[in-house]
């Protein structure tokens, strides 16, 4: 499946599509399983705060992979993306209530590359709190 989205239709500062990812303490457990990563301080909040942090927090690969759905999303290809990495600045504290967390992510084409290449840069926040740094992708458009 060839990316949906050309080259030739994007301009650095495209914007892609925002979404909001919402995470509860059940997504946590979910994504334990699914992982392998049973890391105490993401379900035990006694243990969590213990080691220092405010409370139970989202692992830090599933708080990519959300981001990482933005650039999969518009691109219509997931096998578009060619590379992709971010570096976790602060961690998604997950509450145990109603609400949880939300992660907030946006993007915007921010190089065009050759080859038909494109750099995609990510915001990430959670709470009006950047928690990806450096988040960028690089995909191959038609």
């Amino acid at each position: 499946m060839a990316a949906s989205v050309r080259y030739d239709d994007v301009e650095v500062g495209t914007q892609l599509p925002s979404k909001s990812f919402p995470l509860q303490r059940v997504n946590l457990v979910m994504y334990a399983g699914a992982s392998g990563d049973f890391n105490i301080i993401h379900w035990n909040e006694r243990t969590a705060t213990a080691v220092g942090l405010p409370n139970v927090i989202a692992h830090g690969m599933l708080t990519m992979a959300s981001a990482g759905r933005v650039v999969t999303d518009w691109l219509g290809d997931p096998g578009a993306l060619v590379d992709y990495g971010v570096r976790m600045t602060r961690p998604v504290v997950v509450p145990d209530d109603d609400r949880g967390a939300v992660v907030e992510v946006s993007g915007v084409v921010g190089a065009k590359l050759d080859d038909g290449l494109v750099r995609i840069d990510l915001t990430a926040t959670s709470e009006g709190q950047t928690v990806l740094g450096k988040a960028q992708a690089v995909v191959r458009l038609a």
